[in-house]
């Protein structure tokens, strides 16, 4: 997996690439509060900052048993 720039804001589809996922899983995710925070620029689209990406991730790491 391609780890993020800490200059910029991810755009939706380069979060959903990054995972392998549809647009459609990560509206599904953001529906059901567990996507990632994200921002509403002014023309409506979301970004995600590097960090909250970041911290997203680790929220949803599991030891091994």
């Amino acid at each position: 997996m391609k780890k993020p720039s800490t200059d910029r804001m991810l755009t939706v589809d380069e979060f959903c690439d990054n995972l392998r996922i549809t647009q459609r899983t990560f509206y599904e995710w953001r529906a059901k509060g567990t996507a990632p925070r994200c921002i509403k620029i002014p023309n409506g689209q979301l970004r995600i900052r590097p960090a909250d990406y970041e911290r997203w991730l680790d929220s949803r790491q599991e030891v091994a048993a």
